[in-house]
């Protein structure tokens, strides 16, 4: 069931967090060896918050999964990798989980993801395998293909991820939930593993629009810790979530529906705008011209940020350390050499390069004035719509382990969502049906709803009035 409801049938007497939490333990216990989605969970300590619990709060009582590159206080946070796998235990609260305590929340669970949130299918991870509940052949969708699949699978109400190219709203839609990326800045980085600092947005993935709207009420909001939070007032999201789309004026991107898309992804999609039509929305054909370099821009941008976050690394202040070195400068290289996998290694000597004398202008500085140009886009557009719908992935889920050989293939799938971020401003998928792809049925398919800067709360309106229409 939903936050929502489950509030609901607490504050009537109905359950107890304790009760809830021992059946989601359960269930844990027979779904996830399938599905693969949680690193760890410690009943014990979340039963004694539940005991605890005051169902006064906002999420009084209500367990949210962790995606694990959020520090939560004595948890490990192993962001998938062998670097931190044993030997990292938390020594603080991310600010994301000191408001989810505040508001009465339990985390419970440490959700796989790909190693330092670098994939878009979960199998990155170095720890485990995470499948897509819908079909134990697929990809769950990454980097927060455990948070996902979990909330997917019934094995979790809602889970926090993180997303800096897509990371909550790609497998949100190849899992058939609901993931929101908020305005950067919106959301406290304030103890998020960082990857790429100037993309990376902490957001939920859950199963109803109300419930994602719940959460960011209680996670958004100014955070002196945090250089890049927005000194904002956050408004009541619940207050016009209710208020249909009559007269609100959706744009559709031509660049959004060219060539590539799978038919049932753009019939299912095509259908859903249809729909907002009928119930009064206006829609209005626009342009983004920018979108083509949106992928190359980010794959200069993301992995220079990357190798200059990632450089803490080095098996001196945490994290496994190599044995029997030969020197300082042996240390660091058997130390990230056994520590992280192939796609981290990959994106940190592509950071490096781009960020390396004689190569820095050609390519860091050329990618933050096209990165200027993807933002200007949306600007324009906004000057004339309220939001813009589009798809969230080209395809469904593709099969566990079919582009091994060409990750290329996986950086281009997430040509719909990288702009976003780029941009820095809001974007979400939410259910928009189901299609057959490459010999499945019933695969789901996101629809993506962007809103200007700081416009989370017409984006939820627009997400609240098309998941109660009919699934195509």
């Amino acid at each position: 069931m939903s936050l929502v409801t489950l509030r609901r049938r607490y504050l009537d007497g109905e359950t107890t967090p304790s009760e809830v939490l021992a059946k989601l333990a359960e269930e844990i216990v027979s779904r996830d060896p399938r599905t693969g989605a949680y690193l760890s969970s410690d009943l014990a300590l979340a039963l004694k918050a539940a005991a605890e619990a005051d169902l006064s709060r906002p999420l009084g009582g209500l367990p949210i999964a962790i995606k694990d590159n959020i520090n939560t206080l004595g948890q490990s946070c192993s962001c998938g990798s062998r670097f931190l796998e044993k030997n990292y235990i938390s020594p603080y609260d991310a600010t994301v989980i000191k408001k989810l305590k505040e508001a009465g929340a339990i985390p419970f669970g440490r959700m796989n993801m790909d190693e330092f949130a670098m994939g878009s299918a979960t199998e990155n991870s170095a720890l485990q395998l995470t499948r897509n509940p819908h079909d134990h052949d697929r990809i769950a969708g990454g980097s927060s293909g455990g948070s996902a699949a979990a909330v997917a699978d019934g094995t979790a109400f809602a889970a926090l991820g993180s997303d800096t190219g897509g990371s909550i709203r790609q497998p949100a839609s190849h899992c058939g939930i609901v993931g929101l990326k908020p305005t950067y800045g919106r959301v406290s980085r304030f103890g998020l593993v960082a990857f790429a600092s100037s993309l990376d947005q902490i957001g939920p993935l859950t199963r109803t629009v109300d419930d994602a709207a719940l959460i960011l009420q209680v996670i958004a909001g100014h955070d002196p810790q945090d250089s890049t939070s927005l000194d904002e007032p956050v408004p009541d999201y619940a207050a016009g979530i209710n208020d249909g789309v009559k007269g609100i004026r959706i744009g559709i991107p031509k660049e959004y529906f060219g060539e590539g898309i799978h038919p049932g992804v753009r019939e299912n999609v095509e259908t859903r705008i249809k729909q907002l039509e009928l119930l009064g929305a206006v829609i209005v054909p626009i342009s983004l011209p920018y979108t083509e370099h949106a992928v190359a821009t980010y794959y200069v941008i993301a992995p220079a940020e990357a190798s200059s976050n990632l450089s803490r690394f080095d098996g001196i202040r945490y994290g496994n350390r190599a044995q029997n070195p030969a020197d300082i400068i042996d240390l660091y290289h058997q130390s990230r050499e056994l520590g992280f996998g192939p796609e981290v290694k990959r994106r940190i000597i592509l950071g490096t390069y781009v960020l390396s004398s004689g190569y820095y202008d050609a390519y860091y500085t050329r990618a933050q004035k096209v990165r200027s140009l993807i933002a200007r886009d949306f600007n324009q557009a906004f000057e004339v719509v309220d939001v813009i719908l589009s798809p969230v992935a080209p395809t469904p889920a593709r099969k566990i382990n079919s582009s091994n050989d060409d990750p290329l293939q996986d950086y281009l799938a997430d040509i719909f969502t990288i702009p976003a971020n780029l941009a820095g401003i809001p974007a979400m998928s939410i259910p928009c049906g189901s299609t057959s792809f490459d010999g499945s049925e019933n695969l789901p398919v996101g629809i993506q709803i962007l809103a200007p800067h700081l416009g989370e709360a017409m984006m939820l309106r627009v997400a609240k009035a098309a998941e109660g229409l009919p699934l195509p």
